[in-house]
């Protein structure tokens, strides 16, 4: 049970690192967007290049967030039943939703997202816009690489909540303490 806690953390850890470069690529984005405000009502010119930057930042930031999303829990939840339920039946439903709902759906994104990728990466497609950014294949490689993310984001929940209902009910913690669920593995396995 260590040994699914320490990868579940290491998961972790990838997540938070990933979102805490993310919250880079909005600074970033909003300091572009206003540049090209200012670009065309100050200077009555523009930039396509600097423009699509934008969109790239925000897909970036969109696609590789939805990871961090899922670990922070950030992500919209319907919870008309869920509020009302104790903490080890929402334990069960967030396992349950992982294994049956979340990872088949990051690997189906993965192996739908997969030809078209490699198509794009086939011709080292670029922008249909002249004097746009080259390298739309690169954008395009997100898609694929945002389901390998939430996936891994997913495994570490569900890997959470598997060791959360192995832990006798009374020990039940909250989910986000990976300290206090490592010293009861500790406590439980001796």
């Amino acid at each position: 049970m260590r040994f699914l806690l320490c990868s579940a953390q290491a998961l972790e850890r990838l997540t938070s690192h990933t979102g805490q470069l993310l919250s880079w690529f909005t600074w970033a984005m909003v300091l572009l967007q206003s540049c090209v405000v200012v670009m065309r009502h100050g200077f009555n010119t523009g930039s396509i290049a600097l423009q699509e930057s934008v969109i790239y930042l925000h897909g970036a930031a969109f696609m590789l967030g939805l990871a961090y999303a899922l670990q922070t829990d950030a992500h919209v939840r319907v919870d008309v039943f869920y509020r009302r339920m104790s903490a080890r039946a929402k334990t069960w439903i967030n396992a349950i939703g992982y294994l049956v709902f979340l990872l088949p759906l990051c690997v189906f994104l993965f192996i739908s997202s997969w030809h078209f990728v490699l198509n794009s990466w086939s011709v080292f497609e670029d922008s249909a816009n002249a004097g746009g950014l080259p390298g739309v294949f690169l954008l395009k490689s997100l898609i694929p690489l945002s389901a390998v993310t939430l996936a891994l984001a997913g495994l570490a929940q569900f890997i959470r909540a598997l060791v959360q209902l192995m832990l006798p009910q009374q020990q039940s913690i909250p989910m986000s303490s990976s300290k206090a669920v490592l010293k009861q593995v500790e406590g439980a396995e001796v």
